[in-house]
């Protein structure tokens, strides 16, 4: 039986400040989202506006919307950020 490992994880609030619609045909519209918590000039990001709700049916961010952004890595076995598989 193999241990399920835990990732560590940090949420953060966020609003979607703008939907941007590519010019180019094939590209996927982004979801510019501003960060509460992160330093002024890295609290904006931009991802693909898709997404899947829980029963799997595909959603798009609206401008305004409120959102959380989660951060999730794997947990550091030692001071020196070795993690579990060293």
């Amino acid at each position: 039986m193999s241990k399920r490992k835990t990732k560590a994880a940090s949420k953060f609030p966020g609003r979607v400040e703008k939907v941007i619609h590519s010019p180019y045909t094939g590209e996927p519209e982004k979801a510019q989202i501003s960060v509460q918590g992160a330093d002024h000039l890295y609290k904006e990001i931009r991802v693909p506006n898709r997404l899947v709700d829980d029963k799997g049916e595909n959603v798009k961010l609206k401008q305004g919307e409120e959102v959380d952004v989660t951060i999730e890595a794997e947990p550091a076995k030692s001071p020196e950020g070795k993690n579990d598989e060293s």
